[in-house]
């Protein structure tokens, strides 16, 4: 997801940046710098998915009084049946607006500041508002669907009332307060806001007598999990001496969650939340470093957050500087206290952030566990293998940095199908989540790879220059145990997801600015999982450089438990008239072509793989978009040999080629926005996405004058007060009320 550059600073978020400092493998190979945005080569597509029709049922007519037999006319020719992927792509467009295809409609179900319990007022949005530990937080992401039946228990089957449990992972502070956010040190009051806008919200949603989902204001199930809530370090490294705080001296809690990107669902239906690009969000004073073991300077350096010198951009928000409350001396990760262990001050803070973490969307009231077992990085989602009785469980994980990596963890425990309905659910995830094993995989140039288990028993991370001397300090510095067995750096992986039925496993790779055919300084070698690198032209100017337009990797595991798999890449990105022997390798269209894949799920009603954009480099042409893509499976492609000259070559692992019937543009939404986040209704005929800061690139200059913001969504189609852009959730159906995804 974006790490985005704050408007009143020069601060730039560490997490958008290169940390991984290895020389970790990427095989070799890459790119014509010069090539051009436009005019290039289309390749071609192949294959085709046959469309189905229904019965036709043929009627007569009969005769009145007087016995007279009347020919029946010819029955109208029948209407084929619904076709999967049927319906007709969606232009690329710049408009501010919801844009689905004919037979659609989109329309905006919570936004940005809606109240989330009785008494709350209507959001003015005008930068006046506030309360928003009980209003919907901004810049939507991840979103789960949580069934409700009539009598408010959980019902996994239920289509006409739910629980939306969504991130919230960072703000837009132009438009939260009257005149933009002011200088620092940050006033408590814009603070409180900023802060409280974060986490995650659990909404209710229900159908109603027109047959359409709202939300329901006052339901008893609505939470908000903000920036300071409490929360508790659960798993192997809870109570760890890094977690020591002023507030947890037993180190077996904290506050807040923050940055939260993608998420997941469990098996046994709780939310499953990341804490993504959290690392920019505390101060650290010039000087620390002094102060601080050899160990936890590395780990700074390795996550991003090593100082040189004090600058006002030091941290992201500035939240440190809005008083002497606690709430906001914690996010000051400096020493400053006197104690030996960190137990009168917050310099262990930014150490209890970077973990996935598990809330009961049914249980308003119970407790959130950050689960440490799962490790401690740049988190962007989580997602489950298929369950299997009496195997254990393995969720996947993708860092998203540039150069990161992808983690699976192995539960110790077996699958019982009857955990699956408990209604203890948190102590399931205490059974599944707090004891196992973490990987980090390894891509080979023979489309195979290997999980390699980060153990301090593991001979390179024992020998590691770092001194890990145990392994909770593995689950806290877990980057550094995964540069230590050379795991492959992948460009920026992102969302992950596991088909349905196959259970295989994809993870988009959003992009990466620093990888070169012939890398130079901390620049990345092209490999075989990672093979492009190509210059990004518009006109005479070279805007991006790199893997400019992402790509989709997916792998195998035989079992839960496989230390092997095997993968291939699924798509690339590339505009449709790009170099089909460097850049367009999958042969997209004009109704196919996209950039930077971010979200990406399949729902379970079709089998759909819907992926989702967060695009820098294409946005001249079109905003953000959704992708349908009817999936095929690893190794159903071919190796192919990329040749950029001079004696670089790089083979990869390519699926086939997508063709007009198994990928389609489906939405594309407003300006200036990140499409992200996607559930559905178990029955396919309801979709819920998310909509991320439309109108960001809007000035503080510009505030007074809502006809230069560069969005106005959702005001402009009718929803809420004022004109300000807000982030927000949309619900698509087919008119007809089919299954979303057919035409």
């Amino acid at each position: 997801m974006n790490a985005r550059v704050d408007i009143q600073t020069e601060f730039v978020d560490p997490d958008d940046l290169d940390n991984n400092r290895t020389a970790n493998p990427h095989f070799h190979d890459v790119l014509d710098a010069g090539m051009q945005r436009r005019g290039l080569l289309r390749g071609g597509v192949a294959g085709a998915l046959g469309a189905i029709f229904a019965p036709v049922a043929l009627t007569a007519c009969g005769g009145g009084d007087d016995d007279v037999v009347v020919s029946a006319p010819p029955p109208p020719p029948a209407a084929p049946a619904p076709t999967i992927l049927g319906f007709s792509a969606v232009a690329k467009t710049n408009a501010d607006r919801n844009t689905v295809p004919a037979g659609y409609t989109a329309r905006v179900l919570f936004a940005l500041g809606d109240p989330m319990a009785a008494g709350v007022p209507a959001f003015k949005n005008d930068g006046t508002d506030t309360n928003y530990d009980q209003r919907c937080g901004d810049n939507h992401d991840g979103i789960q669907y949580f069934g409700l039946n009539a009598a408010g228990a959980r019902d996994d089957n239920s289509n006409s009332r739910a629980l939306l449990a969504m991130n919230h992972e960072y703000i837009n502070q132009t438009f939260l307060h009257v005149n933009g956010p002011s200088a620092r040190p940050r006033p408590a009051s814009e603070t409180d806001i900023e802060v409280a806008c974060h986490g995650v919200s659990v909404v209710e949603v229900a159908k109603g007598s027109n047959g359409q989902f709202a939300y329901v204001q006052a339901s008893p199930f609505n939470r908000r999990i903000t920036g300071t809530t409490e929360i508790e370090l659960s798993g192997p490294a809870r109570g760890n001496a890094q977690f020591i705080t002023r507030f947890s001296p037993d180190g077996t809690k904290t506050r807040g969650t923050m940055n939260n990107c993608g998420n997941g669902k469990t098996p046994w239906g709780t939310l499953l939340t990341t804490e993504e690009n959290w690392s920019g969000y505390y101060f650290r004073a010039a000087g620390d470093q002094a102060r601080r073991t050899a160990k936890e300077n590395a780990s700074f350096a390795r996550y991003g957050r090593n100082v040189t010198a004090t600058t006002a951009a030091n941290s992201r928000y500035g939240w440190e500087t809005s008083g002497a409350d606690d709430k906001y001396v914690r996010f000051n990760t400096s020493v400053v206290g006197t104690s030996t262990n960190g137990s009168d001050d917050y310099r262990n803070e930014w150490f209890c952030q970077g973990f996935m973490v598990e809330i009961d969307p049914y249980n308003a009231t119970s407790v959130v566990k950050k689960r440490t077992g799962l490790g401690r990085f740049a988190h962007e989602n989580g997602a489950f293998g298929l369950p299997v009785v009496g195997k254990p469980l393995a969720v996947y994980m993708g860092c998203d940095s540039q150069n990161e990596y992808v983690y699976k963890w192995v539960s110790t425990a077996v699958w019982a199908a009857a955990d699956a309905t408990r209604t203890d659910r948190m102590a399931v995830g205490d059974k599944y989540l707090d004891d196992g094993k973490l990987y980090v995989a390894r891509f080979n140039e023979d489309g195979t790879g290997q999980w390699v288990e980060l153990n301090i028993a593991n001979a390179s991370i024992a020998g590691a220059a770092f001194g890990f001397s145990n392994q909770a300090e593995i689950y806290i510095h877990t980057r550094i145990a995964a540069d230590a067995v050379g795991a492959t750096r992948m460009d920026r992986p992102e969302w992950v997801d596991v088909h349905p039925t196959t259970g295989e496993i994809y993870v988009t790779m959003t992009n990466n600015s620093s990888r070169r055919v012939v890398p130079t300084g901390t620049q990345t070698r092209v490999d075989a999982a990672n093979p492009r690198a190509y210059a990004d032209v518009r006109g005479a100017v070279t805007t991006q450089n790199g893997n400019v337009n992402g790509h989709i990797v997916r792998f195998k595991d035989a079992a839960p438990e496989s230390t092997s798999f095997t993968w291939d890449v699924y798509l690339f990105g590339a505009e449709a008239s790009a170099n089909p022997q460097l850049i367009n390798l999958s042969g997209l269209t004009e109704d196919q072509d996209f950039s930077s894949p971010d979200g990406l799920a399949f729902t379970k009603s079709t089998g759909l793989c819907w992926i989702q954009t967060d695009d820098g480099a294409f946005t001249d042409v079109t905003n953000c978009m959704l992708l349908a893509a009817v999936p095929g499976v690893v190794g159903d492609g071919a190796a192919m040999t990329l040749n950029y000259g001079g004696g670089n070559t790089v083979t990869t692992r390519m699926g086939r080629k997508p063709t007009a019937t198994t990928l389609k543009r489906f939405y594309v939404g407003p300006f200036d926005c990140e499409v992200t986040g996607l559930c559905e209704t178990p029955d396919g005929r309801t979709m819920f996405i998310n909509i991320q800061h439309p109108g960001e690139d809007t000035a503080v200059a510009n505030l007074a004058d809502p006809t230069r913001y560069t969005s106005q969504w959702p005001a402009n189609e009718g929803y809420g007060a004022g004109r300000r852009p807000r982030s927000a959730t949309v619900v698509i159906t087919k008119n007809d009320g089919g299954q979303v995804g057919f035409g």
